[in-house]
């Protein structure tokens, strides 16, 4: 596996690319390749979704019944029902875990980070960037990732789960590998401190669910267009 890992950082080292500059255009990166070359599902629920656009801005659509998903929101006229109709690009591990650190975010927030490079870099990291139904995104807001066991009923069949009075979520076991080394990945690049409790939960997770073939290939597709790997990753893709 670690040959593996220093193959495909010299192949990277050896070709042209250029990471996203900008959030948004890693979420029109991102977009593409799902388009293209990648299994249309969402992270947490596994729904499958279109792009409804037409050719024109890109509108990632999922199709609820794929996945037995329900909007746990039951006013069609509200925000958050809205958003369990379309796909958003969720930071795994949120912009407040990883821009709070930084003296920008620590002088004035997120929108005072807008110029820093270094959190420009962070926001735009593929590696960390995944689908999700807009209405999970936003439950899941920047709650820490753990297991206690939560009934997974707030969702339909997806097996997410959210506790707002803990500010803590659930991710279903499909996810739980991914999430893992997104957090594991973003925390070594960037230096970013975890604690001891954090640190090792996702290195269990790491080891309890390896990447799956279809995870390889997104590894793959985004390390080339982004020109650097998640080391997690490519240690467990051959």
């Amino acid at each position: 596996m670690l040959r593996t890992v220093v193959v495909l950082s010299c192949l990277l080292s050896s070709v042209a690319w250029a990471a996203p500059s900008s959030f948004s255009a890693a979420k029109k990166n991102l977009a593409k390749l799902y388009q293209n070359e990648l299994p249309m599902e969402s992270l947490y629920c596994g729904c499958r979704f279109t792009d409804s656009a037409k050719g024109k801005k890109v509108k990632l659509v999922p199709a609820l019944a794929s996945c037995g998903y329900q909007s746990r929101v039951e006013k069609k006229k509200g925000k958050y029902y809205q958003r369990a109709h379309r796909i958003e690009w969720e930071h795994v591990m949120p912009a407040y875990d990883f821009g709070r650190q930084l003296q920008c975010w620590q002088q004035g927030g997120r929108k005072n980070c807008r110029k820093d490079k270094t959190f420009k870099a962070m926001e735009a990291d593929m590696h960390n960037l995944y689908p999700a139904i807009g209405e999970v995104n936003g439950d899941r807001s920047n709650y820490r990732l753990t297991d206690w066991n939560g009934r997974a009923d707030q969702y339909g069949q997806c097996q997410m789960v959210v506790d707002f009075k803990r500010k803590q979520a659930q991710p279903p076991k499909r996810a739980r590998g991914q999430v893992a080394r997104s957090y594991l990945y973003m925390a070594q690049r960037y230096q970013i401190r975890l604690s001891k409790a954090q640190r090792k939960l996702y290195s269990s997770w790491h080891t309890m669910y390896p990447a799956t073939p279809s995870e390889c290939q997104r590894h793959r597709l985004v390390s080339q267009k982004q020109g650097q790997i998640n080391p997690f990753t490519a240690q467990q893709c051959s």
